[in-house]
């Protein structure tokens, strides 16, 4: 038993310093973690003053739902303008051209008259009259499809025809 107690002995001879090493090793790995959470939450509490939020989860819940908002609106608005491209895509100048002799002389057909408008009916008629001796251009406004100026047969003609262009 004797020997028992000696082989103890010795090694609480050595166990003793150890276990006391360990502990000394354990309370400055504490310490120097302990500092860096300091100053991880002094970074933290510069980072969150001013905000008006209390923690970082509310503040990241408040992103999440910003973002998911932002992306409900991009796809709203990505599917308005596809449809718009399609109707642009789709869009044809309601436009009608006539040219004729508007003075019944000897000659080419020099005059002419061409309308343009919207779906609507809103747009332009624009006349050239050619004669021998003098060309003449007259502007004509349409609003739905009528003009507050008289309108020649041809203009009358050339704005049919626009109209009933798809």
């Amino acid at each position: 038993m004797s020997e028992m107690n000696q082989f103890i002995s010795d090694q609480l001879q050595w166990l003793i310093p150890g276990l006391a090493i360990l502990l000394l090793f354990i309370l400055i790995v504490v310490l120097v973690q302990g500092s860096k959470l300091r100053s991880m939450r002094r970074k933290y509490d510069a980072m969150m003053s001013g905000t008006g939020i209390d923690d970082l989860e509310s503040l990241l819940i408040d992103l999440k739902n910003q973002n998911e908002m932002l992306e409900e609106n991009q796809q709203a608005q990505k599917a308005g303008l596809e449809a718009l491209q399609l109707k642009v895509k789709g869009l044809q100048g309601r436009v009608a051209l006539k040219r004729y002799n508007a003075f019944g002389e000897r000659g080419n057909d020099l005059s002419f008259s061409m309308a343009a408008v919207d779906e609507r009916g809103n747009g332009i008629i624009i006349t050239s009259l050619h004669s021998r001796d003098n060309s003449y251009i007259y502007a004509k406004p349409l609003k739905e499809g009528e003009s507050q100026y008289p309108l020649s047969p041809e203009e009358k003609e050339v704005t049919t025809q626009a109209l009933q262009r798809t």
